[in-house]
């Protein structure tokens, strides 16, 4: 295993995605690439009459944030990543990154930040399985994982 593709949003689903994509890529001594998909474009209204327009999307500082600690955790780790800013759908995006870096490996959180988590919970990762050509791995972690009542 060469290259790794680990998506990530700042959720904590998406962080245990990225420690448990940098343990494998340490085990592997393979490349870590961390991917953050941000919309292509914003909807703005252009008139009081309900009419709307669209302009190009910036990335925000806080947009970015989980690419940064993304980064710093594989020095920490001391494995070798990069990162990547990809712009548009999120399912879309990643699968065709991985699909043009050749990736051995997309790596996702089971669920993570959005409009309609919870009526859409896990569409992102559902999406990448039903559409990537590669092997994909789900971490579901403890974020992941609901409470369960102790036994009286």
């Amino acid at each position: 295993m060469k290259r790794i593709v680990i998506a990530t949003d700042g959720s904590p689903s998406a962080q245990e995605a990225v420690d448990f994509g940098l343990e494998l890529a340490g085990e592997q001594d393979a490349m870590a690439t961390f991917v953050l998909v941000v919309p292509a474009l914003d909807v703005v209204p252009v008139s009081g009459f309900g009419l709307a327009g669209a302009t190009e999307h910036h990335a925000t500082e806080n947009e970015l944030e989980p690419l940064e600690h993304a980064r710093e955790r594989a020095k920490e780790a001391g494995v070798r990543a990069h990162a990547r800013l990809l712009r548009g759908e999120p399912v879309d995006e990643i699968v065709a990154f991985a699909d043009v870096i050749d990736a051995d490996l997309i790596v996702v959180g089971s669920r993570g930040h959005g409009a309609f988590t919870s009526a859409l919970l896990g569409s992102v990762s559902r999406g990448i399985l039903r559409e990537a050509r590669r092997p994909v791995l789900v971490v579901r972690g403890a974020a992941a994982r609901e409470p369960v009542p102790a036994s009286a």
